[in-house]
């Protein structure tokens, strides 16, 4: 009798709903061997949250899972691949992909352009935006909430940032998806190439605005990250510039388009919770800390391992890809009661995983709090009794890297 398959988390089933799987797989062992694909995955909250800090044995030099999943090797050898992105810059290690020493650098010229003063700037923008595409369909008593708002919400408030804003949102929401792909190890060869090219015209793109910013600076986080100088570091290169703003239209862009969706579902869902923000707003940024709690855009990280070490009892060899899997973590009944209950009043929902944690938690995570607190404070303002539409199908395509919905009908009545 042939021995019975065991699931793995890579399954497209298994990432669209990973709840349930978390649960029993953490009850038997919280890291365990993905034998499908050979990684190493973490479950835990205490867990993770001591392996992120653990800089000697835990390396975030994961380049090659940008990359669809190749190796170095692979790259270099593959000439139709080299001969596309040749046209463009190299990916660089620089924030998601490096370690201290280098991580460092980075960290601190970026720290500049997203510090809380420069996000705080931004609250009228992004409330003007917010009330902009709410005006767009607030007569009507229903929208398509992700097409309506979610996606050109966070994609507008980064491409103005960039100096994108002359580009329409479908070609800043094009490039970001083909980043996101990019980090899903689950790319056809099809796509593998198609994404290569998207990269590379989001990189000359970019080139172009960074020179014009070199040249007479704007008040944006383009110009401050370009511009940045702190403790005489050399200022940012070309490439390096390019893979810290790849990186950022990703964290800025993606996770909060499926945050802000994942927010409306819950409120629609939960609505004694949507009623308390609207009774008493000053809820509202916890509301948002409950949110990134139970959705957590950003699924996990990777992690390499630099030597042989253990994490909770387990052998971890050097060389491993290793898991850190965040959306089980922020329901881990260990360290939050009743995980799987949304509560806007939450006393410890701060202390999610969302963004990460330690020097590597994300460097956009002000900015994505902020058009959150803002969107939920306009919803809370106009529109009562928000639901989904009767019958709706609602579909979380499968990736590695992140979760989000496809789309969100809703309806509501206009307050």
């Amino acid at each position: 009798m042939n021995k019975p398959t065991a699931q793995s988390l890579f399954q497209p089933d298994i990432l669209a709903d990973p709840y349930d799987f978390y649960e029993e797989q953490r009850a038997k062992s919280p890291v365990y061997l993905d034998e499908a694909s050979g990684a190493y995955i973490v479950l835990d909250y205490d867990l993770i949250s001591e392996a992120v800090g653990r800089l000697d044995d835990f390396s975030n030099n994961f380049n090659a899972q940008l990359s669809g999943g190749k190796s170095a090797e692979e790259l270099d050898n593959d000439e139709e691949l080299q001969a596309i992105l040749s046209k463009g810059y190299p990916q660089v290690d620089t924030l998601l992909t490096a370690d201290p020493p280098i991580h460092t650098r980075f960290r601190k010229l970026v720290n500049l352009a997203f510090s809380m003063p420069k996000v705080n700037k931004l609250e009228d923008s992004i409330r003007d935006m917010s009330n902009a595409l709410i005006d767009g369909f607030i007569d009507k008593g229903e929208c398509e909430f992700m097409e309506e708002y979610a996606v050109p919400m966070p994609v507008q408030i980064i491409a103005g940032q960039l100096g994108l804003d002359h580009a329409d949102a479908e070609t800043v929401k094009r490039w970001t998806n083909a980043f996101v792909d990019r980090l899903s190890g689950m790319m056809t060869r099809e796509r593998q190439l198609e994404t290569a090219c998207e990269v590379v015209e989001f990189q000359l793109a970019l080139k172009a605005n960074m020179d014009d910013r070199r040249k007479e600076a704007k008040s944006d986080i383009l110009s401050d990250l370009v511009n940045a100088r702190v403790d005489g570091e050399r200022p940012l290169d070309d490439a390096e510039s390019l893979s810290i703003v790849q990186q950022l239209m990703v964290a800025g862009n993606e996770t909060t388009t499926a945050a802000l969706g994942e927010g409306v579902r819950l409120f629609a869902e939960n609505p004694d919770q949507y009623k308390k923000i609207q009774d008493d707003p000053s809820l509202i940024p916890n509301a948002v800390e409950e949110v990134l709690r139970m959705s957590s855009g950003s699924s996990g990280i990777w992690r390499v391992m630099h030597r042989d070490a253990e994490l909770g009892g387990v052998k971890l060899p050097k060389g491993a890809m290793v898991m850190m899997r965040y959306h089980a973590a922020n329901r881990d009944p260990k360290h939050f009661e009743n995980p799987d209950e949304f509560r806007v009043d939450r006393k410890n929902a701060r202390t999610h995983l969302a963004f990460g944690k330690g020097i590597h938690m994300c460097v956009g995570n002000m900015l994505s709090r902020k058009e959150m607190t803002v969107s939920f404070q306009q919803f809370a303002k106009r529109m009562d009794n928000i639901r989904i539409r009767e019958g709706a199908e609602l579909v979380y395509p499968p990736n590695m890297m992140l979760r989000g919905l496809t789309s969100l009908p809703i309806q509501f009545d206009k307050r």
